[in-house]
C-alpha cells in the first residue's frame, strides 16, 4: 500500500520541479531585496586630514556633549544608529550644550552627512590614533581605536566636555554635569570607574601629555580607553562625590559622581525597577556582552530594558531602512507559504522515491542528515536574516513567521509530522510570552519562571525530536532486508 502511494506520488515530477523552482526563485529575489535594503551607504573615505563640519544645528555653547564613531568593527553600523539616537535623545531634552562627534577619517561621508545635516551634529574627523597597546595578552582587538576618546582633551574651544559612549539611555537632563571639574567619572566598579560618560575639561597641554604617555607605553589593563584613564588618573577614587553647585559656577580638580549618572541595567534587572538612591537617576548604561545591547531586536524580551531604548529610536530616528528590509522578508515568507500550500500534493516529491529498486540504506542515511540541517536551517536562518537593529516587536513576529514557514516546507518535503516540527517553533514563542509577562514581582521571581518553562518544555522537546526521527526509521523499516544490506 505504502509502495502504491509513492508510485502514484511520481506520476507528475515535472510538477514538483516547477514548484520547486518557483520556491528557489522567490527565494533568491527575496533574499536579494532584502540585503539591497539593509545594506548601509558605501563607504567614501573623506581626506585624511583633521577638519570640523557644522551641522544645521546652531553651535555656540561653551559646553559639549561628545561621542565617537569609528570604523573596523562587525558592528559598526550598530554603534552608528545607537549614537545617533542616543544624541537624538539629548536634543529632545533640550541640552544647552553641542552635539559633537568625533569620527575617524573613514567614517563613510553618507553617515557624516546624516549626522549633521539631519541630527544637527558637529563632526570633528581626525585620524586614528594609534593603539600601543595591540600585543598585549588580553587585548581585544575591537578596542583597537577607542584611544581616539583622547581627542575631546583637543578641543579647546570648549570649558567642559561630557563624552560618551553609544551605550547609554538619558532618562532626563543632565547638564549639570557642566559643572563639575576637570575629570570626573562614575564608579560602577567599586575600584575602577567606567568611561561609558565622564566629564572634562579640555587642554591642549594634557592632550599632549596623553599622547607622550601612549608612546611612553603608561600601563594599560585592557589596551582600551578605560584602562589607560584608570591609570591616568589613578587617584579618582579618593575623591569627593560631585554635588552641583548651587550658583552655577565650576569646580576645579577632579570627582566622583553618583551612580546615577551611569546606572548599570543588570541592576534594573534584579529588582525590575530602579532603586539607586545616591544621585538623580539620569543615565543608564549597557556594559554587558556586546551581543545583548539594546538596539539588538533579540534583546528584548531577554533584557527587558531593550524596549526603552527602541522607544526612544521610534520617537527620534526611526526605523528607515531596517522597516523596508523587515516588510520584504515578511512578503518573501508570505509568498514561499502561498506556492508550498497551492504545490502541497508535489512538494512531499523531494524525498526519495521508496520503491526497492530506487532506493538504498545509504540513501535514506543521506535523507536523515537532510532532515536534521532543512530543521536547523528553519529555525536559524530567519534569525540571521532579520535587520539587527530593527523594533523586537517586529523583529520576533518576523521570525516567528519565517521560523514556521521554513519549518513547514521541511515538514512537507519530507513527509515529517507537523505537530512534532513546529513544537521547537511552540516552545520559543511561549519562551517570550513567559519572558514579557510585565507583572513580575523582581528579578529573581522572572528568571526562576523562565527556568522553570524551559525545565517543563524539554519534556516535549525530546518527543518532538524523537517522534522526527522515529518517522524517518519507520519509512526506512519498509525496505526488504536486500536493500537495507546493500
Amino acid at each position: 500500500m505504502a509502495n502504491g502511494s509513492w508510485a502514484r506520488r511520481r506520476e507528475q515530477p515535472g510538477d514538483f520541479v516547477r514548484t520547486f523552482v518557483a520556491v528557489v526563485v522567490v527565494l533568491q529575489l527575496g533574499l536579494h531585496a532584502a540585503a539591497e535594503l539593509q545594506a548601509p551607504a558605501a563607504k567614501e573615505p573623506p581626506s585624511a586630514t583633521v577638519e570640523v563640519e557644522e551641522g544645521k544645528r546652531s553651535h555656540h555653547h561653551r559646553h559639549a556633549y561628545a561621542a565617537m564613531i569609528y570604523m573596523g568593527t562587525p558592528r559598526d553600523y550598530e554603534f552608528y544608529v545607537a549614537t545617533r539616537v542616543m544624541l537624538r535623545s539629548l536634543a529632545k531634552l533640550n541640552a544647552a550644550a553641542d552635539l559633537l562627534v568625533i569620527a575617524s577619517a573613514d567614517v563613510p561621508t553618507a553617515w557624516q552627512r546624516a549626522l549633521k545635516e539631519e541630527d544637527g551634529v558637529k563632526v570633528v574627523v581626525v585620524e586614528n590614533l594609534r593603539n600601543p597597546y595591540e600585543q598585549q595578552r588580553n587585548f581585544n582587538q575591537r578596542f583597537r581605536l577607542t584611544l581616539n576618546k583622547l581627542y575631546a582633551w583637543s578641543l579647546v574651544e570648549y570649558e567642559r566636555i561630557v563624552m560618551l559612549d553609544a551605550d547609554n539611555i538619558f532618562l532626563q537632563n543632565t547638564d549639570e554635569l557642566f559643572g563639575c571639574g576637570e575629570f570626573c567619572a562614575v564608579f560602577i566598579n567599586p575600584c575602577i570607574f567606567h568611561t561609558g560618560l565622564f566629564v572634562l575639561k579640555p587642554s591642549a597641554e594634557v592632550f599632549k601629555d596623553m599622547l607622550h604617555e601612549l608612546e611612553a607605553g603608561r600601563r594599560n589593563r585592557d589596551g582600551a580607553d578605560q584602562g589607560f584613564l584608570v591609570s591616568y588618573f589613578p587617584d579618582l577614587l579618593d575623591r569627593t562625590m560631585f554635588h552641583p553647585p548651587g550658583n552655577g559656577s565650576k569646580l576645579e580638580g577632579t570627582y566622583r559622581l553618583p551612580l546615577g549618572y551611569q546606572m548599570d541595567a543588570s541592576y534594573y534587572y534584579l529588582k525590575l525597577r530602579w532603586r539607586v538612591p545616591c544621585g538623580p537617576n539620569s543615565v543608564i548604561t549597557f556594559p554587558s556582552a556586546p551581543l545583548l545591547k539594546p538596539w539588538y531586536w533579540w534583546s528584548w524580551p531577554v533584557l527587558p530594558l531593550g524596549l526603552l531604548w527602541h522607544e526612544q529610536r521610534r520617537s527620534s530616528l526611526g526605523y528607515g531602512a531596517e522597516a523596508s528590509a523587515a516588510i520584504a522578508q515578511a512578503v518573501l515568507y508570505i509568498a514561499i507559504m502561498a506556492i508550498t500550500r497551492l504545490a502541497r500534493g508535489n512538494l512531499s516529491k523531494l524525498c526519495c522515491s521508496r520503491r526497492p529498486e530506487k532506493c538504498s540504506a545509504f540513501l535514506h542515511v543521506v535523507i536523515r542528515g537532510a532532515v536534521v540541517w532543512c530543521l536547523l536551517a528553519a529555525y536559524t536562518a530567519p534569525f540571521l536574516l532579520i535587520p539587527r537593529t530593527v523594533h523586537p516587536l517586529v523583529g520576533w513576529p518576523l521570525y516567528l513567521l519565517g521560523s514556521s514557514t521554513l519549518a513547514s516546507v521541511a515538514a512537507g518535503a519530507f513527509l515529517l509530522p507537523p505537530v512534532a516540527v513546529l513544537t521547537p517553533w511552540m516552545a520559543i514563542a511561549g519562551s517570550l510570552a513567559v519572558m514579557a509577562w510585565p507583572w513580575y514581582s523582581d528579578g529573581i521571581v522572572r528568571a526562576l519562571a523562565v527556568f522553570g518553562y524551559a525545565f517543563c518544555c524539554a519534556p516535549f522537546l525530546w518527543v518532538s525530536a524523537t517522534k522526527v526521527m522515529g518517522s524517518l526509521r519507520r519509512d526506512a523499516s519498509q525496505l526488504p532486508e536486500s536493500v537495507k544490506l546493500c
